[in-house]
């Protein structure tokens, strides 16, 4: 399947989980009393966004999300929208104050992706108690959540774990696997983990699995290092890894044991340097996740609800239940399988990065040999 194809199977697949989330959330219309602040007069565009982003130790936050989101706001409010921003830097008591400290700042609206899903929902319903609306993001945090925009986390796992077995093809059968799963807090974690398994689960055999603390790369190096010395080197015939830093952390001990040819290796997020791995063959997968389309869907939301009080029903096609709400009104946009064969279609073309940054002097070689030119 060519990559244009692939991407309007995801969007067809994106709106049938769409009708299915919607059929079994609540009946309640999406904009409706969970989207209203307890101030709901409107607003012009001098309006005042809260964000808060979980953590730095991923590029995409800082490269991706952060920007696109203080662009969009400033496009949808004449430039008279104004953000103010914090990161939790993976610590959910740090984001714990900084939710209080919007309140002290008083802003229309809060943006928030979650260091810890359950933990968090004392601040989201005081958020709520101060009369500001907050838009989940990323991941859907517990409390009373007026919106929600995140990716089918589900298909990820899916797709890392499809591409897993195409990558060791016979071999699948031949060895054992390692799994490294994302963070506990991180709700997204475990739907990842649960597609992976759908994927993978009859078809090989898992030797070690992981919940890597606070999704750290040297967490996951620590982790590899001990699969390594329980399951011996060669006998491990490929390894999910959940997102791209903790790749690149488990295919360093993979390459510190002394392997010439690594196993194949999953990912996410698109990272640079997991995609420069990617041309290389040290890892054999990313998940490439459109955060433009996230992160301008959030604004969107953020600055209707700001505005109006209420979320508009036309900007959301589904609804979803977290652990303490159902029915928030919410988009869920679809993901890519990355490789080597695709780079071009997907990180080049949409403007992630460019041919330059990706095959540096170091890389060129590589990229030649792959068509990447």
């Amino acid at each position: 399947m060519n990559t244009r194809m692939r991407r309007a199977a995801f969007a067809v697949a994106a709106g049938a989980m769409a009708v299915s989330l919607a059929a079994c959330g609540s009946a309640k219309e999406s904009g409706g009393d969970s989207a209203k602040s307890s101030g709901s007069e409107k607003k012009g565009d001098a309006i005042k966004v809260g964000l808060l982003l979980p953590e730095n130790q991923t590029a995409r936050y800082e490269k991706f999300d952060k920007p696109i989101i203080e662009k969009q706001i400033a496009d949808l409010t004449n430039g008279k929208g104004t953000v103010e921003y914090l990161n939790a830097k993976e610590d959910a008591t740090l984001q714990a104050q900084q939710i209080d400290t919007m309140i002290t700042k008083k802003v229309d609206v809060l943006i928030l992706d979650a260091v810890d899903y359950k933990a968090v929902a004392a601040g989201v319903k005081k958020a709520k108690e101060a009369g500001i609306p907050v838009v989940a993001y990323d991941r859907l945090a517990e409390g009373p959540i007026s919106a929600y925009t995140s990716f089918d986390n589900e298909e990820v796992g899916k797709a890392q774990g499809e591409a897993l077995l195409k990558a060791m093809g016979d071999k699948a059968k031949s060895g054992k696997i390692v799994m490294m799963n994302g963070a506990v807090t991180d709700p997204n974690a475990a739907q990842f983990k649960a597609g992976a398994h759908a994927a993978l689960d009859g078809k090989v055999t898992i030797g070690k699995e992981y919940d890597t603390k606070q999704w750290k790369p040297e967490n996951a190096n620590a982790n590899m290092e001990g699969a390594i010395s329980a399951l011996g080197k060669d006998k491990i015939v490929g390894v999910y890894s959940a997102n791209d830093g903790m790749a690149g952390g488990i295919i360093t001990a993979l390459k510190g044991a002394g392997l010439k040819t690594l196993p194949p290796v999953t990912g996410q997020d698109a990272e640079l340097a997991g995609v420069q791995r990617i041309v290389t063959g040290e890892q054999y997968m990313s998940v490439f996740k459109s955060y433009p389309q996230e992160a301008e869907t959030v604004a969107k939301m953020a600055v209707s609800i700001a505005k109006t009080g209420k979320l508009d029903s036309s900007l959301t096609t589904s609804t979803v239940d977290s652990g303490t709400d159902k029915g928030i009104p919410a988009v869920i946009v679809p993901v890519v399988s990355l490789t080597k064969d695709n780079i071009k279609d997907t990180v080049i073309d949409q403007g992630y990065y460019t041919l330059d940054e990706i095959c540096t002097a170091k890389y060129k070689a590589a990229c030649d040999k792959i068509g990447l030119k």
